[in-house]
């Protein structure tokens, strides 16, 4: 290169190299702490519940965004009832910070609804990702094609209208029973059939064996843009970006609002050091670019909330579930 372009290229070459050593160095302290508390054992990450559903796509997605801090990570699954087979299984590895799992407002609800021995004061909270909210959705070719037209066969025959969703006691069934509740209806004779996980629902719908389904937006939203779903209306108090011509219940008549919630979870008795470790890691994750990008394509919100803060959220949330619940006739 001629000694006159040198000055045209150096301060370009700088603030590469500059960008560089940022891009390198800012996961250091996460990295550092991930290889402390895991000491070169691998991160393993339970999805309670079938593939397919929200808690395996949230662990698949940490198992990417985590990829640059600790290298490879094993996702696996336990399904059935609720995330309280794979809550019973995950809380006898008591003081093994290499193990999490992935939880919300689902198992929350399951745990009241089964009576399960065991909750999530069981485990050692780490921290809240995200939120997802609800979508009622239909088949392309059902004759229901608005929430008013749900409404009204909700009015008319309650009992016959089935709705296909997760487990008993989820947010899909909680989202049902308020629906019902709205509608001046017994909540404890809304039609709902539950599933072990997300996949398992879409089936019974697309199948003709239920009326509408409830999901989360994530779960469905490839059905919905594919068209092989019409979506009636969504559970946030706005309407959802990935599904911006879809209507809130609100708009639709039906006064309900409600937000499921995804976190991760140790098992019980590790030490403070390595329950500060791991939050550091998990902060660190929601921070990265593969993480972000998650975010946008599954049309999740970011909640990030570590910490006391975290562990306050969920004795708050199994409280008001617990009201819930009893409100609508399903504790």
């Amino acid at each position: 290169m001629p000694r006159a372009n040198y000055g045209k290229w150096l301060p370009l070459a700088v603030a590469l190299l500059a960008t560089a050593l940022i891009v390198i160095t800012a996961p250091a302290p996460a990295r550092s702490a991930a290889q402390q508390v895991l000491d070169g054992r691998q991160l393993r990450i339970m999805a309670p519940a079938a593939p397919g559903g929200g808690w395996d796509q949230t662990a698949r997605e940490m198992q990417s965004a985590l990829r640059e801090l600790v290298g490879r990570t094993e996702v696996y699954n336990v399904e059935g009832a609720g995330g309280t087979i794979g809550l019973s299984q995950f809380v006898r590895r008591t003081g093994e910070p290499t193990e999490l799992m992935v939880t919300g407002l689902i198992m929350v609800g399951a745990i009241q609804r089964n009576h399960a021995p065991n909750t999530l004061a069981d485990t050692t909270p780490l921290l809240r990702l995200t939120t997802d909210y609800q979508v009622i959705v239909v088949t392309a070719n059902s004759p229901v094609r608005s929430m008013n037209d749900l409404v009204t066969a909700m009015r008319t025959n309650l009992p016959g209208v089935s709705i296909s969703g997760g487990s008993a006691g989820g947010a899909e069934q909680i989202l049902a029973g308020l629906i019902a509740q709205a509608l001046r209806a017994d909540p404890s004779k809304v039609n709902y059939i539950a599933h072990s996980g997300g996949g398992e629902a879409l089936t019974t719908l697309l199948s003709g064996r239920s009326t509408a389904g409830i999901s989360g937006v994530s779960e469905l939203l490839p059905q919905i843009q594919a068209g092989t779903l019409r979506a009636l209306a969504v559970s946030s108090p706005a309407r959802v970006p990935a599904l911006p011509d879809v209507p809130t219940l609100r708009e639709g008549g039906v006064d309900v609002e409600l937000q499921n919630w995804r976190g991760v979870v140790a098992p019980p008795g590790i030490s403070p050091q390595q329950r500060e470790s791991l939050e550091k890691l998990l902060v660190a994750m929601t921070r990265t670019p593969a993480w972000r990008d998650a975010l946008a394509r599954r049309g999740w919100g970011e909640a990030t909330l570590a910490g006391p803060d975290f562990t306050r959220f969920v004795t708050d949330e199994q409280n008001r579930v617990t009201q819930v619940l009893a409100s609508i006739g399903l504790r």
